[in-house]
């Protein structure tokens, strides 16, 4: 039997989706516990994180309620420390390639979603910059531009944790772009679909769409939960 493993996430947060998704892919065994972000029960960062963020696993200890965790089980913390955690935990679940080289490929894709592509997409979505949209455009083709070709996955020919890493932003992309849900001007997500819709950005949203069709991802993905929490946050007042 594997040692227990509990998520506690919030089905609004891409980070928290990047985890469901690995651990779903992988096949992994898992209790999810929602955290509801705007009104977190008292025991959660008294228990599982003092930082009250999500995603967070715990993991081993006793197989418990997820309300009342064990100070046993090791709790992490940060969506990139988990999703490698998972990986090297579970090499089963074929998250991460055998070769050393094809899995550098994947912690670097990894690295460049979160450190060029994340900011770009939420100053865009928040109007928080004068070049927000150039900005988010030049991100998307710095992760076209590590794509394979054909782009079937991130890396190499079979999902991996990079893929898991990616895929939250595009469900969000597309919320922006089908319900014009930001703080940019009105109309503008349409408009940036149409953008994507260039020649030159054929590599990433055909990467893009092979990775929404997969049936996981489809059933993880909360579209009306998004859309509502995405439009509260980020919609125009």
């Amino acid at each position: 039997m594997s040692a227990q493993l509990t998520l506690y996430g919030f089905k609004a947060s891409p980070f928290s989706e990047k985890i469901e998704l690995a651990l779903k892919e992988g096949n992994i065994p898992h209790k999810f516990f929602s955290v509801d972000l705007f009104d977190k029960p008292a025991f959660f960062a008294a228990e599982v994180n003092p930082v009250g963020k999500v995603p967070v696993i715990t993991y081993g200890g006793p197989d418990v309620s997820p309300e009342h965790p064990s100070p046993l089980s090791t709790k992490l913390a940060e969506s990139d420390v988990i999703l490698d955690f998972l990986a090297d935990a579970y090499p089963e679940a074929n998250l991460l390639p055998a070769d050393p080289i094809q899995r550098a490929k994947v912690r670097f894709f990894i690295n460049a979603v979160t450190t060029k592509l994340n900011s770009p997409y939420f100053a865009w979505v928040r109007n928080s910059e004068p070049q927000a949209e150039e900005n988010f455009l030049k991100a998307i083709e710095f992760v076209q531009d590590l794509l394979p070709e054909p782009a079937k996955f991130a890396v190499g020919d079979s999902y991996t944790i990079a893929d898991a890493c990616v895929t939250p932003y595009f469900h969000r992309l597309l919320i922006n772009i089908e319900s014009d849900i930001g703080k940019f001007p009105a109309g503008g997500g349409p408009r940036f679909g149409e953008l994507l819709n260039a020649p030159k950005y054929a590599k990433f949203m055909a990467y893009l769409r092979a990775m929404l069709d997969r049936p996981i991802a489809k059933e993880v993905f909360d579209a009306e939960t998004v859309k509502s929490v995405w439009a509260k946050i980020f919609g125009r007042s």
